[in-house]
This record gives C-alpha cells, structure tokens and sequence, in this order.
C-alpha cells in the first residue's frame, strides 16, 4: 500500500521551495507550484527507494497541516 506524504510548499524570492516533514532531507524547488509537486513525488519516490536499498525503516507519515485563523 501506498503511503501519502504531507508537503510543506514555501515561496522563496526565486521560485517555490518543498518538504516533507517525515521524510527530513527530501527537498525539491520548481517555478510553479505543479512543478515543485511532481518534483517532490519524484524526490519522495528517490527517497525512499533509497532507504529500502540501504535496509533502513520506512517513516510512516505522521504530519498533519491544518489552517488556522489569526
């Protein structure tokens, strides 16, 4: 089964900067926000074929994002 991941999307003066905090060091940037998504799908996939190849656990999704007024 598939796991889903939060990202986080931040605007940087250049273009658009993404994380997932889960998986620490899976980053990706892109110029539009469709761009910086199918980049981080891609790193997340890297990611974690990575730690499979390396035997290491597999960090279940644990992050949660809600909005909240100010």
């Amino acid at each position: 089964m598939q796991q889903k991941y939060l990202i986080v999307i931040e605007k940087t003066p250049n273009n658009l900067s993404a994380y997932s905090p889960d998986l620490p060091g899976c980053v990706a940037t892109g110029k539009t926000r469709l761009e910086v998504e199918e980049r981080m799908r891609e790193a997340i996939r890297l990611h974690l074929d990575g730690l499979r190849e390396d035997g290491l656990a597999i960090p279940e999704p644990t992050s949660i994002a809600e909005y909240i007024e100010g």
